[in-house]
């Protein structure tokens, strides 16, 4: 009778020694699959391009924010604004445009703000360093005699990326409902 019970507390150790390494190989096995996974993650290129994606959208809604937003009062520093908000195209027509559109404003005594009701990203190229946002906003237009309107539109902006900031080069209309585009 001892013997049978030698024999069984021998194999005891053995099999719980056997357990513990089993469980420690599943735990380190584990622990290899979930870092590569992190690291595989961490050096993917998909979170680099949301992050170009979110920066484009923050200055094309800035931007377009800053286009529809003039004081009759400060016409030049927001004119200024206008002009450091966009590159290209737009940004020589701005420029050229400048005097005789800030004594129309000054003449007209008008005050618009604007305020972004939401925006998107609808195209990113980012190694072209290009992209398009469509953005929704309010538009308020106080005339001299205090009266206000508002309107809402959506403009659709192209982006270039220039200098590593993303600025307007070029700023429309978005069609709306059934309109046709042209």
């Amino acid at each position: 009778m001892k013997r049978a019970v030698r024999a069984l507390t021998a194999r005891r150790p053995r099999a719980l020694s056997s357990l513990l390494v089993a469980l420690g190989l599943t735990a380190g096995g584990l622990a290899a699959w979930a870092g590569q996974d992190w690291y595989a993650a961490a050096h993917d290129g998909t979170a680099a391009y949301a992050e170009q994606r979110d920066r484009a959208l923050a200055a094309g809604e800035q931007a377009v924010l800053n286009l529809n937003t003039l004081d009759h009062r400060d016409v030049d520093q927001g004119l200024d604004l206008w002009e450091s908000s966009t590159t290209g195209e737009l940004h020589e027509q701005l420029s050229a445009g400048r005097d005789e559109f800030a004594d129309q404003v000054r003449q007209a005594k008008t005050v618009t703000t604007a305020r972004v009701l939401s925006g998107a990203v609808t195209e990113l190229d980012d190694r072209a360093g290009r992209a398009r946002v469509l953005v929704a906003l309010r538009v308020t237009v106080k005339a001299a005699d205090g009266a206000g309107t508002d309107k809402d539109s959506r403009m659709l902006g192209e982006l270039t990326r220039t200098g590593g900031r993303w600025k307007l080069s070029a700023l429309g209309q978005a069609p709306v409902g059934g309109a046709p585009t042209g």
